[in-house]
């Protein structure tokens, strides 16, 4: 019995993560995004009103958001 083989750490010679823990981060990001679009969804249904009224302004917000995480900002 080995007590320091672990097959959910990373694999020493290589340094990757294990299929499982890249599964279980998968399903991690799958979850937490599943609970920010309920999130948005109750808060646009809440606020419609007021948010309907203002789409010219998002669209503007959305502009600088795309560019620094959707496209990377100026890094390349």
């Amino acid at each position: 019995m080995d007590l320091l083989n672990n097959s959910h750490s990373t694999d020493a010679a290589s340094g990757l993560a294990s299929p499982s823990s890249a599964r279980s981060r998968k399903n991690l990001r799958a979850v937490l995004l599943m609970l920010v679009l309920i999130g948005a969804f109750y808060l646009l249904r809440e606020h419609w009103e007021r948010v309907s009224g203002r789409w010219a302004y998002l669209l503007l917000l959305v502009c600088p958001l795309v560019h620094l995480f959707w496209h990377g900002g100026h890094r390349r």
